[in-house]
Formats: C-alpha cells, sequence, structure tokens
C-alpha cells in the first residue's frame, strides 16, 4: 500500500532498526517502544488487521508465531529454567485490531515488548 508505513519500511523507503528477515516477515524496533524490548514483527505482504485474515493466511500467521521464541532468545529476553522455580526472563505478545483494538498503523503486526520492569504502561 502506497501510504502504509510498514510497506514503506519494508520496501526500505522508510529506515528502520530491523533485527530479523526473511521472504516473508521483517521484524524491526518499534519507534515508540512501550517497554526497554520492544519489537515489531510484520509480514511482506500488506494485511489491513488481524480481522482481514482468512484461511489463506494460516502459514504467514504460524510463521510470524514461531519466530518470537527465536526473536526472545536473540534480545535475551527468553524465558530460561527447566522449572516454574527457576524460570526467568520472559516477553509478551500482542496483536492489536482495529479502532478499539489500539491499532494505529493498518498492517497487521505483532508487538513483541519485554525486558526489566515496570514498563511504561506497566500493563
Amino acid at each position: 500500500m502506497e501510504n502504509c508505513p510498514f510497506c514503506k519500511i519494508i520496501e526500505r523507503r522508510l529506515p528502520a532498526d530491523i533485527i530479523y528477515e526473511n521472504d516473508r516477515i521483517l521484524v524491526f524496533k518499534d519507534i515508540n517502544p512501550a517497554a526497554p524490548v520492544h519489537f515489531l514483527i510484520v509480514p511482506k505482504q500488506h494485511i489491513p488487521t488481524l480481522s482481514d485474515c482468512h484461511e489463506g493466511h494460516t502459514a504467514i500467521l504460524g510463521e510470524m508465531m514461531a519466530v518470537v521464541p527465536r526473536i526472545a532468545d536473540m534480545q535475551k529476553i527468553g524465558v530460561v529454567g527447566s522449572t516454574p522455580e527457576t524460570r526467568t526472563g520472559g516477553y509478551r505478545v500482542i496483536i492489536n485490531a482495529g479502532p478499539d483494538g489500539r491499532q494505529e498503523v493498518y498492517h497487521l503486526h505483532v508487538h513483541m515488548i519485554g525486558g526489566p520492569r515496570p514498563w511504561k504502561d506497566n500493563k
């Protein structure tokens, strides 16, 4: 989409701090982070909202979720420890959809946030 900022980032017409990329997805740092670690996972295909997804998007949605643990480990926010008592680290994965869901950019994206708390919203 011509006016979509995420499409412009994917096409390298806008700068971004990219931390991961493959043929189908791009992961980059959020320019207004809500936590010490805040990334966006976006499909390279323009899909406006999660509500616009259908069965044909199953693979890309799965890939977006499957990359989360890898990114978490790369950014040192992955969950470590073998038992609940010894586990540390962690992160949140959020998808906003539509105006009431607080979506600001209408290109499907997953927020991945983590790092030491408290975070800005503390929610």
